[in-house]
Parts: structure tokens; C-alpha cells; sequence
């Protein structure tokens, strides 16, 4: 079999990581459920859990008619309900919540596309890329579909928002200044301010459950967007940007770590090396 997906988690002080389960099949942002008792992934438009011990192989959730998935997706902060990305039903990515063991999918967003990243922490909230006239910005929306609302106004690409633990903050990545780095605004509306400056393009940037770190991936300079099969690194920070320090370095990219990827003690993350595509 030649490899294609190492499913892996990396515990951020004994600074090792370890294999859950690896597979010659493309599997995507894995997100680690409240309880601790499994991992979520998209593969092939579908959405599956997989134990976080490797002791069994990925099942399949029932997701309806929702059968093109992308890796945008999460589990809410009870352990009840999942959001999905997902474009059977408009040929664009349209946010959907259904229940977290399988079911029918319910619009949430009107307005596409739309990308789901980041549930807020009393489960009332998405956080989410939306792409209106060509214009790629943050927004946040009720989960019952009500309130859209726009938080991201300067040029540039703004993509890949997660909340901070404490509700306060949305992280993002954007291009505004050239090259894309780590920024953050208000959940509640306001001036966003940046958090990296470095020499990479920084992308999907999410706080830890403890709120004192955030994992994020960086590209080499000259890569744009965020393609996979990249010479990537996963780097850690303080949440005000911070004693910055590269992890470690993958092949990689698109699928490595799209959505939040935490343990719900703040100790790990789970994130999916790869190999070449035969």
C-alpha cells in the first residue's frame, strides 16, 4: 500500500508526536470531538470518525444528501451537532448543521459561498469565510441561519476564523499587507489588529482550549493560497502573537489542519501528514 494520509497528534510538552492511523486514501482536518472520544475527518466528499487511540478503523457519518463535503467542518461545543461545508445542493459550499450522529443537514447560510471554520463557545454562533463578489471576508451568523454579519472590511483575502475560547476574539488569516499573516478582530465588531509578521504565509491560525497558545501552518513565501502537497511547518504561539516557534515541519499543506484541531484539555492536536500522491 503506498501511503497517502498519516492521521497524527502532536502533544505540545512532551513535544512528540505520535500515528493514529495512516491510509492510501486522502483524509482531511481532523477536529477533535468536546468528549475526547474521537476525531472527524472528511475523505471524498464524506465525513467520518476515527478513535484518537488508532484502535479501529474511520466509520462513516451519515451526513443526508450532503455527500461533497470539504474540509471545512466542526463539532459544536456540547458534542450535539456538527457544521458541514458542503455543494450537492447549490454547486457552491453552503454551511449546514445536522445532529453529530448522523442525520438530514439544515441550511444555515443563504449567501455563497460560504465556508464554515469556527463555532463560537456557547454554540449560538458560526465564524466562517463567505465569498460575495469575488471578496473573501470573515462573518459570523446565528447557527439557526438569522444575522449574518460582516466583520472583515480592508483589501485583501481574509479566510480561516476561529474563536478564542473566551468568545472575545475571531483569529483569521488575511493578505492585507501582502503576504498572508495571522490577524485577529473583535467577535462582537471593531479594528482588527495583526499578530504575525514573519517571513511565511501563515494560514488557519487556532486558539487553544486554555487560550494561552495557537497552532497555525506556514508556507514558504512564494506558495499562494494554500495548496496541499506543500513543504509546510506547524508553529505555536502565545495568544498575542508571541514567542513564535516552529513545531516541526511536514509534506503537507491543504488538509493538514483546515479547522479547529484542539484536545479538549489543550494538551495536543491532531493534524494529517502526507505523502505524494502515487
Amino acid at each position: 500500500m503506498a501511503l497517502r494520509s498519516s492521521v497524527e497528534i502532536y502533544n505540545i510538552h512532551t513535544r512528540q508526536s505520535r500515528v493514529v492511523w495512516q491510509t492510501d486514501e486522502l483524509f482531511e482536518a481532523p477536529n477533535w470531538s468536546p468528549d475526547g472520544d474521537y476525531l472527524m475527518l472528511n475523505a471524498d466528499g464524506l465525513i467520518y470518525r476515527l478513535s484518537p487511540n488508532g484502535d479501529a478503523a474511520p466509520q462513516r457519518l451519515d451526513t443526508g444528501f450532503a455527500t461533497l463535503c470539504n474540509n471545512d467542518h466542526g463539532i459544536s461545543p456540547d458534542g450535539t451537532l456538527i457544521a458541514v461545508s458542503d455543494k450537492v445542493e447549490f454547486g457552491k459550499s453552503a454551511i449546514y448543521v445536522l445532529a453529530a450522529n448522523g442525520g438530514t443537514p439544515k441550511l444555515v447560510t443563504e449567501n455563497l459561498p460560504s465556508y464554515w471554520h469556527g463555532w463560537s463557545p456557547d454554540g449560538k454562533t458560526f465564524a466562517y469565510c463567505g465569498i460575495r463578489d469575488q471578496v473573501f471576508d470573515i462573518y459570523t451568523i446565528g447557527i439557526d441561519g438569522k444575522n449574518e454579519t460582516r466583520l472583515t472590511f480592508d483589501e485583501g483575502r481574509n479566510d480561516g476564523p476561529d474563536y478564542s475560547p473566551d468568545g472575545k476574539w475571531i483569529y483569521f488569516n488575511s493578505s492585507r499587507t501582502g503576504l498572508m499573516q495571522i490577524w485577529r478582530v473583535p467577535s462582537a465588531g471593531g479594528a482588527a489588529e495583526r499578530i504575525t509578521d514573519s517571513n511565511y504565509g501563515d494560514w488557519f491560525p487556532h486558539p487553544s482550549p486554555k487560550g494561552d497558545k495557537v497552532v497555525f501552518v506556514s508556507y514558504d513565501a512564494e506558495v499562494f493560497d494554500h495548496p496541499r502537497d506543500q513543504h509546510v511547518r506547524v508553529r505555536l504561539m502565545d495568544a498575542d502573537g508571541g514567542n513564535v516557534e516552529t513545531l516541526f515541519e511536514l509534506f503537507g499543506g491543504q488538509g493538514t489542519m483546515n479547522s479547529p484541531n484542539w484536545s479538549p484539555d489543550g494538551d495536543e492536536f491532531a493534524y494529517v501528514r502526507y505523502f505524494p500522491a502515487a
